[in-house]
């Protein structure tokens, strides 16, 4: 438990990176075609490569409004936009390595094919926001909170489900940077929910009405239940997410018997 949010900067800039160049130099990618990845997965990681990326999208979105200006919640960004740029590239290498060439371009592509209507929301949203002022920034930290726990969890499931040695190697480590990413969250939002009655009402209404898994709206929404289908299916994978995401979500101030993210889970992975 920290008392400021400088004291969880402080923390979180004290966290040793997993991906290091020691690291890096350590995975043996030559073994990765010696263990054929399940097709089923190849268009899981395309979906969590292209998500990882668009993390600079939602860098400049966060910018335009009182919660990108925070000075805390900047330099935190700053350093989370670059990892989560790495996994991407790290995420995309492994499916070149496992026999699915990507594009030079990939990044472009995957930017070109965000519809419209999330580039004409994304340009909405700062307005609406900004209408509430440092308030909403309460509803942000949760959203990003619930974000980085349900990827952290998606990334030990598929290196469960996969069963690839080398995937599971990479996975791990970009977890523990994940789980780095999801603490800072998820202990703003703590904090900034403790301090104001009304951010607290802003914020389980805002997350009770609209949130959506992540990556919906910059990916089309098959795409996105296709991933929480193969990641979550089944009672088993549901109970893994509420225990994991869900749970942990209503430790938070004024978000205790909050049940709609694992409801939307469950709805798609049943």
């Amino acid at each position: 438990m920290f008392e400021t949010e400088q004291d969880v900067l402080s923390w979180y800039e004290a966290q040793p990176r997993a991906l290091t160049k020691e690291f890096l130099d350590s995975v043996n990618w030559k073994e990765v075609r010696e263990h054929p990845l399940n097709p089923a997965f190849k268009d899981v990681i395309v979906y969590m490569r292209d998500v990882e990326s668009f993390t600079e999208i939602y860098y400049e979105e966060l910018m335009r409004t009182p919660t990108g200006k925070n000075p805390v919640i900047r330099k935190f960004m700053e350093r989370w936009s670059v990892e989560e740029n790495e996994h991407a590239e790290l995420l995309n290498r492994f499916l070149n390595e496992a026999g699915y060439p990507t594009s030079e371009r990939w990044q472009a592509e995957a930017r070109a094919a965000i519809p419209f209507r999330y580039t004409f929301e994304n340009r909405l949203y700062p307005v609406i926001t900004n209408c509430f002022g440092k308030y909403f920034s309460g509803a942000h930290m949760v959203w990003g909170a619930i974000n980085e726990m349900t990827t952290l969890q998606g990334y030990r499931r598929l290196w469960r489900l996969a069963d690839h040695p080398v995937l599971e190697q990479l996975l791990r480590a970009v977890a523990r940077e994940e789980s780095v990413h999801s603490h800072f969250y998820w202990s703003i939002a703590r904090l900034k929910l403790e301090r104001s009655g009304y951010t607290r009402a802003l914020a389980r209404f805002i997350i009770g009405k609209f949130w959506s898994p992540v990556g919906q709206g910059t990916k089309p929404q098959a795409e996105t239940d296709y991933v929480i289908a193969t990641l979550f299916k089944g009672r088993d994978g549901v109970d893994f997410f509420d225990q994991n995401v869900n749970q942990r979500l209503q430790l938070l101030p004024g978000f205790v018997g909050l049940e709609n993210v694992s409801q939307r889970i469950a709805r798609i992975a049943l």
